[in-house]
């Protein structure tokens, strides 16, 4: 083996084999110096910053307003008994609905009826005897103040017939309204007095929406006007018409007080439930309107960059209204322009930018 290894033809190859890798080393530094001058030129031109945009074009922009109200019943009473009396008949289920009318609760009424029914028989003995002195008034036969007497006590006993009955059906205590029983209070064999809250009754048919704007908008809100709102308890969007605002401002709070009614057939708004109104105030219908997002405040107000040439510039613009994430702008802007709606923190006028996204 050593012989072989010292033999010339095998230090000719070992030559050979180390030339050509030398060539290989020499051919790729070449290579990589030939692609060095690109890539430090490529790493030379710096990136755009990606930013979103949105070109603006003129379009109705509404300015709208949150406020929080409360729901009322149409209408709500409590029913109380006008009489000291027993409690004779509970004639109705809590949370039941009733009909104006219906017969809620039936108070003692035996002494009552007793009393009516003596009055009765003596309203016939002071007919008959009416009767039979006008016969004889009518032949001069008997003296007119006789004939007044009887006439006159004829009369008093018929209103006291009236006052008694009057008494009589106070002991029928019913439903002033269409509505829906709230808790009864009361039992049969209870003693209820005029103080005695037996139950209530609300109207739920038809709810008032009441909320209170602020003393700038007083004068926007219009009898007639349709709002929307939403309450906690479901995310459907109800509408409201206003029917009515207060005389004045309340002097704690310098705000009017405003009412509205919406329909409620299946009931699902309740009265004392809390309500986000969204009121609409102003509409401009050829406003250019931004996202608020591309607002940047300024000690001089406020500045938005505009994508132009592939570069940011800032532009002092005067707002106006504000809707939902939307806000008008008055002075600064012209339709077409592009404004930028991300990377702000990024942005200085000048900056070169990649527009990522264009809406």
């Amino acid at each position: 083996m050593n012989r072989l290894f010292k033999h010339p033809l095998f230090r000719n190859l070992q030559y050979v084999a180390g030339s050509a890798a030398l060539a290989a080393v020499v051919v790729a530094c070449a290579i990589k110096a030939e692609e060095l001058p690109a890539t430090a030129e490529a790493a030379a031109v710096p990136a755009g910053i990606p930013v979103d945009a949105t070109v603006i074009h003129p379009s109705e922009l509404q300015d709208r307003l949150e406020v929080t109200g409360t729901v009322l019943a149409n209408q709500e009473v409590d029913i109380v008994s006008e009489l000291t009396r027993k409690v004779v008949k509970v004639n109705v289920k809590e949370g039941s609905k009733v009909k104006k009318g219906t017969l809620l609760f039936l108070l003692d009424q035996a002494d009552l009826l007793a009393q009516l029914e003596r009055l009765h028989q003596q309203e016939k003995l002071a007919i008959l005897n009416e009767k039979r002195l006008k016969d004889l008034i009518d032949h001069e036969a008997v003296a007119q103040q006789d004939y007044d007497e009887v006439a006159t006590n004829l009369k008093v006993l018929q209103a006291q017939i009236t006052e008694l009955q009057a008494t009589i059906d106070k002991t029928r205590i019913t439903a002033p309204f269409d509505g829906q029983i709230g808790m009864i209070n009361t039992h049969v064999g209870a003693i209820v007095s005029v103080s005695t809250v037996l139950t209530d009754i609300q109207d739920n048919s038809v709810v008032k929406i009441e909320f209170s704007v602020p003393e700038k908008y007083t004068n926007v809100i219009h009898a007639g006007s349709q709002q929307t709102f939403t309450t906690p308890s479901d995310q459907t969007e109800y509408k409201t018409t206003v029917v009515a605002k207060a005389a004045s401002l309340s002097t704690d709070t310098r705000t009017l007080l405003v009412r509205g009614v919406t329909a409620n057939p299946q009931g699902k708004l309740l009265p004392g439930q809390s309500a986000r109104i969204n009121l609409s105030l102003n509409t401009s219908a050829n406003a250019l309107s931004v996202s608020s997002q591309a607002l940047i405040p300024s000690p001089r107000g406020y500045v938005l960059f505009v994508a132009k040439n592939n570069k940011a510039e800032a532009r002092p613009v005067q707002i106006g209204q504000r809707s939902t994430g939307q806000v008008e702008i008055l002075q600064g802007l012209t339709p077409g322009d592009t404004v930028i709606t991300s990377n702000l923190l990024r942005l200085s006028p000048g900056a070169p930018l990649t527009l990522v996204t264009i809406k």
